[in-house]
């Protein structure tokens, strides 16, 4: 007799049968899912892990410690900048008081390229009483700025630090290396112009402005005026002796390179010859050579420092990029 109300056990075993195939089928579709996102996503590289700070090559990234004069305020740039006034001020001061004792000693070296010309064969101190004042402040005038000019290149080792301290904090890790150097060249290359213009220059100029344009008159030269035109001669070579270093940082910087220095020399050039014609004290063909010649060489040994940094440049991009 049939019992419509139970249904019969082979339906539910059918029924778990169906459900353990669809299941089944259901697992399958979603593993071939996976292997085929699998199978479309290309290989990518695993992600280094952070290095605590360093690049590739094991050195700070440029960015650590790097624009610090971005984080400081107007008013901390106003501070710094009287910091290193105050300490550059006092740095010159007591080189003055040093200077001041030896004044007449340092003026004696100074007359020397006049001495030989006012009165040929004789010892300096003969030929520093051809020199004259005028006025009775002169003397006390001359030993001051004898005093102070000294003073300024006795402390310029101290001042370049100074400028170098105000700049530092603005520039990155890897480019405050570059301290030492900076110091060095800048203050080598201001003494090379300074000794360049002393023992060539001014014996030229000076011996072509009284010998031969002043051979009718009779010489009566002015103590401070020589010691005026002694000074801007000596300080502006030693300034124009300074154009390497002024490449070597432009091209650090990535500012200038060889092709465009080497391009555009002939302007450079021209540029050179006028202001070795304004600056120099005669406009004779041999004054003029004097002054523009150094300034062509400098600017030829610019473009050969600046394609080291070039190279250096390169280098490191190469590295970068194989790393």
């Amino acid at each position: 007799m049939d019992h419509p109300d139970n249904p019969p056990s082979v339906n539910s075993s059918e029924s778990d049968k169906s459900d353990s195939e669809t299941s089944v089928l259901t697992e399958e579709a979603q593993s071939s899912d996976e292997s085929a996102q699998e199978q479309a996503t290309p290989d990518l590289p695993p992600t280094p892990p952070p290095s605590a700070g360093k690049t590739t090559d094991g050195e700070p990234p440029d960015d650590e410690g790097g624009d610090l004069g971005a984080k400081m305020t107007f008013l901390e740039h106003l501070g710094e900048l009287r910091k290193r006034i105050l300490h550059s001020s006092a740095a010159v001061a007591i080189a003055f008081c040093l200077c001041w004792v030896f004044r007449e000693k340092i003026f004696e070296i100074l007359a020397v390229p006049i001495a030989d010309v006012v009165a040929p064969g004789e010892d300096v101190a003969r030929g520093m009483k051809e020199l004259i004042f005028i006025k009775p402040t002169e003397p006390f005038s001359i030993w001051l700025k004898v005093s102070f000019v000294a003073a300024i290149f006795l402390a310029a080792p101290y001042l370049m630090v100074q400028v170098w301290l105000f700049i530092a904090p603005g520039l990155y890790r890897k480019e405050k290396a570059y301290a030492v150097p900076f110091l060095l060249s800048s203050t080598v290359l201001f003494l090379l112009g300074g000794i360049f213009a002393y023992y060539i220059i001014l014996p030229t100029a000076l011996d072509f402005l009284i010998n031969q344009f002043g051979r009718r008159f009779t010489a009566m030269v002015s103590a401070i005026e020589y010691f005026n035109f002694e000074v801007i001669i000596l300080v502006g070579m030693g300034l124009i002796f300074q154009l390497p270093v002024l490449v070597a940082f432009l091209s650090l910087f990535g500012l200038v390179t060889p092709r465009f220095l080497w391009r555009n020399f002939r302007y450079a050039f021209l540029l050179i010859v006028i202001v070795a014609a304004v600056v120099s004290p005669t406009a004779d063909v041999l004054n003029l050579f004097l002054w523009s010649g150094p300034m062509v060489l400098l600017y030829l040994i610019s473009i050969g420092i600046s394609w080291i940094f070039k190279r250096r440049r390169e280098r490191k991009s190469n590295r970068a990029i194989e790393q």
